[in-house]
């Protein structure tokens, strides 16, 4: 069986079944079992096991159309495609005061995959190898929302985030006001990152160490921020500690909006490549 997918700004054919030779083994750490990874070792659209598309305009006010066609494994990576493309908003409505249907045309589009409805943890070691573009208006991210209420009471934790120049490293918790958090947060510009030279030429990885006591967010080993958890307490009536609850990964390649800049000079396509995403959780013995 084969499909056709515009990408890189051509058709290629790729077969479905055809396999990458397998990577080498992920690595074992003492006290630690390896519980779940995704290598994208097979051509084709991403494990839908594994993973589950968002579609249409989401969150803070974004550029980009969300949508599955924007993301394929090929040769053992997971490619997430910026395209600058513009069709007519299937959701328009005239006079709209909503930004997500007020929009008459779609112009640019991407993908966002999440393990919502297939896997969730609570603590563990989260790795993921990637490669990002650092154009401007580029906001790729990867990232964990919990699952017990509405943000940003669930929790979230930005594993990465990269826009206008700088990789962030996050967590937010709820405030009593709905809808608004409280962000332990910490940006560092890209150019003062260790081996900054040809940074976003090369892969990286991004480390979650997520425990009862912290999370210790790193790249390439170097510790980007450290959030304690006794500092974490939703300020709703519940009082409850979302980063003691199931939370699941999402990978994305977002275009503007509030915090990603002015895509309008960049050249298009653009992409976030995944090498793999790997959790370890701590053993029983340990």
């Amino acid at each position: 069986m084969k499909f056709t997918l515009p990408l890189i700004g051509c058709l290629m054919t790729l077969s479905i079944a055809t396999a990458t030779p397998p990577k080498e083994q992920p690595p074992q750490y003492p006290g630690y079992e390896l519980v779940w990874s995704d290598e994208f070792n097979v051509d084709g659209p991403p494990n839908p096991d594994n993973w589950s598309f968002a579609e249409g305009f989401i969150r803070n006010r974004e550029d980009q159309w969300y949508q599955s066609d924007n993301a394929i494994c090929k040769n053992g990576y997971l490619i997430i495609e910026a395209r600058r493309e513009r069709r007519p908003n299937p959701n328009y409505e005239p006079g709209s005061k909503s930004w997500k249907t007020n929009r008459s045309h779609i112009e640019y589009t991407s993908s966002i995959l999440s393990t919502r409805r297939h896997h969730q943890w609570t603590f563990g070691r989260f790795e993921i190898r990637g490669k990002i573009d650092i154009g401007p208006g580029l906001w790729p991210a990867i990232w964990t929302l919990g699952t017990a209420r509405e943000w940003p009471g669930c929790g979230e934790i930005d594993i990465m985030e990269y826009y206008r120049g700088k990789i962030l490293a996050n967590a937010a918790w709820a405030k009593a006001e709905r809808w608004k958090g409280h962000w332990d947060a910490v940006a560092i510009p890209v150019e003062d990152l260790p081996n900054a030279k040809g940074w976003a030429d090369r892969f990286h990885v991004w480390r979650m160490d997520w425990d009862e006591e912290a999370i210790k967010i790193y790249v390439d080993g170097y510790l980007l921020n450290t959030i304690e958890l006794h500092k974490t307490i939703n300020d709703t009536k519940d009082k409850a500690n979302p980063f003691h609850e199931p939370h699941y990964l999402l990978l994305n390649l977002a275009i503007g909006g509030n915090n990603g800049g002015d895509p309008s000079r960049t050249r298009f396509p653009k992409r976030f490549v995944v090498d793999w995403v790997r959790v370890y959780q701590k053993t029983d013995d340990e």
